[in-house]
């Protein structure tokens, strides 16, 4: 077997996303009070209190989405560790990359819970004030949603913006930006003729060149992080593959905030090295969804919950 862990995203959580993990496994519940003590000072949450009781509108708040998702994964990949399950290879989904770091031994628990703390207060701050808006596309190819950004911004003369931010799986693609320049590119892809397009909510403008101003601050606070060899092979969301020697792993943080999400690049990348079987950690299970659209012969589990993690723990054995 050849394994794959895979991170969730933001947009998964719920009010209530791993309070059986926190009841249930010490490891677990000490993680969720360790972040809480880390991200104080950069955000302060009670990760514990927010992610178990909500509301939700406050945890969908990026500023506090991100910490919350990421202690979650932590938490998770602690107990798959003692268990002596380790990745091949691992990635994540936007935020997701942050814990896949975490599973690969590049950064420790409380440099991640910093860094991502600092991200979304970042990404909270360069949205601020603005009318963005983010759709998931259906049923459209890659050069057509291209050719309808490029189209809609275009009309908008430079001073609004939409890109193609997720590329998720085959016919589901998520564009980003100023709100009429999403609505002027979601105009021209149902005349192109994409099946459905379907708004999502977030609080931000996430993977377009709006987020530059975080990506700004980001690149001052990896100047003094200590990124570590890694114990899997990584594969980045801003590539769609592992990184070269002549890539930086500051860099490819620095760029993702801003940049495309090639998930599905990642899915087949991993199944062309021969991983056949991937785990998915995180609250809800579209990642898995996206892997079954993308690649064949993967056996795929999702781990959302405790009766989750011990029917993956019997399937592995």
């Amino acid at each position: 077997m050849k394994l794959g862990i895979v991170y969730a995203g933001q947009g998964s959580q719920r009010v209530g996303m791993g309070l059986d993990f926190y009841e249930k496994y010490d490891e677990f519940k000490s993680t969720i009070d360790n972040a809480t003590d880390v991200v104080k000072n950069v955000t302060a949450m009670d990760v514990a209190e927010l992610s178990f009781n909500g509301p939700m509108e406050q945890l969908s708040d990026t500023k506090y989405t991100q910490p919350a998702m990421v202690a979650f994964a932590i938490g998770v990949t602690k107990l798959l560790h003692k268990k002596g399950i380790k990745a091949d290879y691992t990635c994540g989904l936007s935020l997701g990359e942050y814990s896949a770091l975490y599973e690969a031994g590049v950064l420790d628990e409380s440099t991640i819970l910093e860094l991502i703390a600092k991200r979304g207060k970042y990404m909270a701050e360069a949205a601020d004030g603005l009318d963005v808006k983010m759709a998931a596309v259906l049923g459209m190819d890659r050069e057509t949603v291209f050719e309808c950004c490029h189209k809609a911004n275009a009309e908008m003369g430079g001073e609004k913006i939409v890109q193609p931010a997720n590329f998720n799986c085959p016919g589901q693609i998520v564009i980003s930006g100023d709100a009429v320049a999403v609505d002027k590119a979601s105009a021209y892809l149902k005349e192109a003729g994409a099946k459905r397009i379907l708004p999502l909510k977030v609080s931000g403008p996430f993977h377009t060149k709006l987020m530059k101003p975080a990506g700004d601050k980001l690149a001052k606070e990896f100047e003094a992080v200590d990124f570590r060899q890694p114990h899997s092979k990584v594969v980045f969301n801003c590539l769609g593959k592992e990184k070269t020697e002549n890539d930086s792993v500051a860099d490819l943080l620095e760029k993702q905030v801003q940049s495309s999400v090639y998930l599905e690049d990642s899915i087949k990348y991993m199944a062309d090295a021969g991983v056949d079987t991937i785990i998915e950690i995180g609250p809800g299970k579209a990642i898995s969804k996206f892997i079954s659209k993308t690649v064949d012969n993967v056996k795929v589990y999702s781990i959302d919950t405790v009766e989750d993690f011990e029917n993956t723990l019997e399937e592995l054995a």
